[in-house]
């Protein structure tokens, strides 16, 4: 108080005012001071529970690992794992000069691969963007640990926050993205080396966005896909129009449920972040959902009586109206839209499906490579270019579709050739270096082993 009447009156003298307006300065710097220790304190406990994806599932770090990029790129790819695991563009830069990225994720929605290509955008023009529709088959969110693998390591922006929200399963809240500590703080007691060694930064795994796998297991002897479906595509001359269609009918006998490449592996052998927190944590919450408001055959589920006559999964209101998004922001920003599916033997790709696909790019003037249609032209081969039998590419396919992928950008799209540029060769140098090296890495863990383990 007296300091308060001593310098509101003047009545003090200099020296005792500047010996207060110190004393009030050290109060308001310890009280700042304390203020940041405490935030900090807190950004590094919430790093620290995080999952760091390092050892098991390394999907987890995709997103963020686009961030890290200092050239831009001339082709943009984005979907799921059929694009991250079937095209290597490190391959595309070797043999043809061209520039891309592929932002992709397991099972990346088409919501979520609108706003990749939205956040993409912020950073660079693409000229060309190829999309894969697997993704249309789904019309509402699968789970949370997807979600969090695909929007943790976006940063932050309207487009995240737009992307959460057309995201969220039912249970989950936005104000645990923004404070993921409320998510994961169970973690406190079950950390591990890994959490201390990519605690500043997270493990790099992927190629220009591509997922590397060496290892071989031919379809035939695996029993998570079934190949019989595909026997009369194998020789079609069915064209991106839908047109001359060969080969035998299905008989739509097949497996109608969604295959999810993770219901194979024992649980035992894969690290889940989130068996670390109490099922008190995981239970839903009073926050509003999105999803209520959305009627649930618009939203086009995958339940039985939304599929179509030989099985397939008629598209859904809400992935279609993102498709939509996608093209419309493709054509404002002059980016050619390339439509694509990959030949992977699950889930079975309906010719339902395929024709709704067809119909799409007809009705919006856009290209359409079906590869299932190209298996001669590529020269896929199930037994030697799949590492898990016939669900993702292994990197000898992913080098076939890659060369057939290049031609058509070269000779269709004239992608230019950027072998020439000084700055960008200096940048790929280091990029096919830390490529042929991890060849040669998961090589010896296959002569060692008889399996890959570290990757």
């Amino acid at each position: 108080m007296e300091e308060q009447l001593c310098l509101r009156f003047n009545v003090c003298g200099p020296g005792k005012e500047w010996q207060i307006r110190v004393k009030r300065g050290k109060k308001i710097a310890v009280g700042i001071l304390s203020a940041a220790v405490v935030v900090l304190l807190f950004a590094v406990l919430q790093r620290l529970v995080q999952p760091k994806y390092a050892d098991d599932i390394l999907e987890g770090n995709f997103t963020a690992e686009y961030y890290q990029e200092t050239t831009k790129h001339d082709v943009l790819m984005i979907g799921d794992c059929e694009v991250y695991e079937n095209f290597d563009p490190i391959y595309l830069w070797k043999n043809y000069g061209i520039t891309s990225y592929i932002r992709g994720n397991a099972q990346q929605l088409t919501w979520q691969s609108y706003y990749m290509l939205e956040d993409t955008l912020k950073y660079e023009k693409p000229k060309l963007v190829v999309y894969n529709v697997q993704a249309l088959t789904h019309g509402e969110p699968q789970k949370e640990e997807y979600n969090r693998m695909t929007l943790d390591g976006m940063k932050w922006s309207k487009t995240k926050w737009n992307a959460i929200n057309a995201s969220m399963c039912k249970g989950e809240n936005m104000l645990d993205y923004i404070f993921p500590i409320l998510r994961y703080h169970s973690r406190i007691t079950s950390l591990s080396r890994s959490d201390l060694t990519y605690f500043a930064s997270a493990r790099k795994v992927t190629h220009n966005g591509y997922y590397m796998r060496i290892d071989v297991l031919p379809a035939s002897e695996s029993d998570v896909a079934d190949p019989t479906w595909l026997l009369g595509k194998q020789n079609s001359t069915k064209n991106g129009a839908g047109e001359d269609i060969s080969g035998e009918e299905e008989d739509g006998s097949a497996d109608d449920d969604v295959y999810d490449p993770w219901d194979d592996i024992p649980e035992d052998d894969v690290y889940d972040p989130w068996d670390d927190i109490p099922e008190d944590d995981t239970e839903e919450t009073d926050s509003s959902d999105p999803w209520d408001a959305v009627d649930e055959q618009e939203a086009g589920t995958t339940e039985k009586e939304d599929d179509s006559a030989d099985g397939g999964v008629v598209f859904g209101k809400y992935p279609m109206q993102y498709l939509d998004k996608m093209t419309a922001l493709c054509k404002r920003n002059n980016i050619q839209l390339v439509l694509i599916k990959a030949p992977s033997l699950a889930p079975q790709w309906y010719d339902s499906e395929d024709a709704q696909v067809v119909e799409y790019a007809k009705k919006n003037k856009l290209p359409y490579i079906n590869f299932y249609e190209l298996l001669k032209e590529t020269g896929i081969d199930y037994e030697t270019d799949t590492y898990d039998g016939g669900l993702h590419m292994n990197l000898s396919g992913a080098e076939k579709l890659s060369k057939y992928l290049g031609n058509v950008l070269v000779k269709d799209y004239g992608i230019k050739d950027h072998r020439g540029d000084k700055t960008l060769a200096k940048v790929y140098d280091e990029k096919c270096r830390i490529h042929d090296n991890m060849i040669r890495a998961q090589q010896k863990e296959l002569d060692r082993y008889g399996e890959i383990r570290s990757y």
